[in-house]
Order: structure tokens, then sequence, then C-alpha cells
């Protein structure tokens, strides 16, 4: 028989998408430091311009860190809040690069592939799971993401 959480979702599945969810927490966590970074120590000709588009990333990068954690409690399940976690779990690494504009661009193009992947993977099995609430966070993340990707990519050249 199928146990059900305080939600109505099977248990094991949202187990699954819990460690899946904390997965994407420790790649956003590592990512929004690195976004930090860059909004910090930004130099050259593109300084003002970037400067803010950083800040707008990793204010948006923080919103998003605080829904996946909920996510995660609302399924049952405890996020971790050590960093120590979040560089062992993550796919996306510390960065290096932080004052050269084009490089940290990259980065963050680097990032948001790996993000995209993540949640795409979530988006697969939480329609399986039946759990609309993962589905229609990750369904918005992608579009939003493969919009800032076309944005940065485009900056580029």
């Amino acid at each position: 028989m199928i146990q059900l959480n305080s939600i109505g979702l099977d248990s094991e599945k949202s187990a699954e998408l819990a460690h899946k969810l904390k997965e994407l927490l420790a790649n956003y966590s590592v990512f929004y430091q690195n976004t930090r970074g860059y909004h910090w120590n930004i130099k050259g000709q593109k300084f003002f311009e970037l400067h803010l588009k950083f800040e707008e990333l990793y204010t948006d990068l923080l919103v998003k860190i605080d829904e996946i954690a909920e996510r995660i409690l609302t399924l049952g399940h405890t996020p971790s809040h050590r960093y120590t976690d979040y560089l062992k779990n993550s796919s996306i690494t510390e960065s290096s690069e932080v004052s050269d504009g084009t490089k940290a661009v990259q980065n963050i193009l680097d990032s948001f592939k790996v993000l995209i992947t993540l949640e795409r993977a979530l988006l697969s099995l939480s329609g399986e799971a039946n759990d609309e609430g993962t589905n229609a966070l990750m369904s918005d993340y992608i579009r939003e993401q493969e919009k800032l990707v076309w944005m940065y990519s485009a900056f580029l050249g």
C-alpha cells in the first residue's frame, strides 16, 4: 500500500524529490555566492552594467534558494543549511574568476546549464509523482532561466 505524506503525495516519491531538490539547493547556494563575488569584485569597462545585472541575479537567486528550501520542508524533509554540504553536493564549483566580466558571464552561463538540467530532471520526477507544486516551480524557473541564458549569451556576442 502506498504511504502518503501530509500533502497527499506518495512518501517514497516525495523523498526522491526532496533529495533532488537538496541537490538543486546546493547548486543554487554555490551559484549565489559566486554571483555575489562577481558583483563585489567586477572591474573594467562594463562595470556599471554588470555590477547591476549581478545584483539583480543574486537577489533572484536568494528568493529561489528560499523557495527550494521551503519546498523541501513542504514535502516533509529537511533542507541543509551548511556550505560544507553544499560544496559536497553541488556540480557548480566555487569561482575564483570574480573580476573579469567576460569570465563571470561565462561562469553564469555554465551554472545555468547545470541548474536547468537539474530542473528538467525535477520537472520529470514531479510530473511522475503528481507533485504540481514542485512541477510549477521548476517550470517557472526553466522559463525564466532560458531567457537569461539567451540574454547573457547575447552579451558575450
